[in-house]
Parts: structure tokens; C-alpha cells; sequence
């Protein structure tokens, strides 16, 4: 990890979601170029605002070990409303074929972790892959 923050100043580390098969399925979608967005809840940020994603920064997603599995890097954020994600936003999670499947999977997560409200404010993030860690 120090090797990375070396090349990588300035990243932060983050896991995709909220148990360790999620995780690994995401990053899995993520290494096959289906995922490309991510969101969290923007109160997730709210006592950490360092760890807002940032476009143009550099940020490495951890297996659910806390080991590195990928470097992305932001290319867009969006603040919006849980209501408001559009298909476009949806589909490019990879998670999911609808809007209306997006929305049941992640009203799920959100209560989960901290509780679901249709107006509730996301962080939505764009990304691109800058590196597979599994390659190295």
C-alpha cells in the first residue's frame, strides 16, 4: 500500500460495498468493464469530507481483506437525490439491467447502512481504471 500511495499521492481507499461478497462482486464487474459509477450516501461523508471523491484524484478500491485490488480515477461527481438517479446513472453501476432493479438493490443497501428515505442525498461518482492491481 505505501508503494501505492508513492505512485498515487494524495489517494484514498475505499471498499465497494458492505460485505465481503458484495465487495468481491463488484470489483469483479468493475475488472470485467461493466462498472464503471459508483454512489454512497452523501451523510457517509459528512464527517469525513476528505474522503469525497474528487475528479481527477486517484483513489484505490480495497478488497474486503483491505488489500488493493484496483486504482480508479474520478472523471465525474454528481450530488443528487436518490429519486433522481437516472437509467443512465443506473446502468452504469453494472450492478443491475433497470432503473427499477438499481433502485430495489440499493434501497436495500442504504437501509442497511443508516437508513433509506427516496430523498435521500447520494454521491455519485464516475470512474475510469487506471490500474488492476491484480496484475502486478
Amino acid at each position: 500500500m505505501e508503494d501505492l500511495q508513492v505512485t498515487y499521492p494524495g489517494a484514498g481507499t475505499f471498499k465497494f460495498g458492505d460485505n465481503a461478497k458484495l465487495c468481491a462482486a463488484l470489483i469483479a464487474l468493475v475488472r470485467a468493464g461493466k462498472k464503471r459509477a459508483t454512489c454512497e450516501a452523501y451523510r457517509e461523508f459528512e464527517d469525513d469530507p476528505a474522503a469525497m471523491p474528487v475528479v481527477g484524484r486517484c483513489d484505490i478500491a480495497a478488497n474486503w481483506d483491505g488489500t488493493p485490488a484496483l486504482v480508479i480515477k474520478t472523471t465525474r461527481v454528481d450530488k443528487v437525490r436518490f429519486c433522481d438517479v437516472s437509467a443512465e446513472m443506473a446502468l452504469a453501476e453494472g450492478e443491475d439491467d433497470t432503473l427499477d432493479g438499481w433502485r430495489a438493490n440499493h434501497q436495500a443497501y442504504f437501509a442497511r447502512n443508516g437508513g433509506f428515505d427516496p430523498q435521500m442525498m447520494l454521491v455519485f461518482e464516475h470512474f475510469d481504471v487506471i490500474e488492476d492491481l491484480a496484475d502486478r
